[in-house]
């Protein structure tokens, strides 16, 4: 996951890739720190060509905001530069999953 440290290189992020995933946390987060490595694998594996992004919030509180990112953990998808999907504090795996499968498998397959 690439950690991102300015607004600039985000919105870059979003231009040069067809599916991001933004993970958004903070330094005190315990959830975000035990569920980082499992989207981050999901993602790996079932798809592939998504990038994905880590933003500390609590460092970048301007492109938070800019998000509309207000809880711990976030996880936003955009698809050709739009937001598509956002889960935000207690979500499966499973579930994010399913949601990504449809756009991803339109967009690639």
């Amino acid at each position: 996951m690439e950690k991102i440290h300015s607004i600039p290189e985000f919105d870059k992020v979003l231009v040069e890739d067809d599916a991001v995933l933004a993970y958004f946390s903070t330094e005190i987060c315990s959830v975000c720190k035990v569920l980082k490595p499992k989207v981050s694998e999901m993602v790996t594996e079932a798809f592939p060509k998504m990038k994905m992004v880590f933003i500390e919030s609590d460092r970048l509180p301007e492109l938070a905001a800019q998000n509309r990112v207000f809880a711990a953990p976030t996880v936003i998808i955009f698809f050709a530069g739009r937001e598509t999907i956002r889960k935000s504090r207690a979500f499966g795996l499973d579930e994010l999953r399913s949601e990504i499968q449809r756009p991803y498998s339109l967009l690639f397959e």
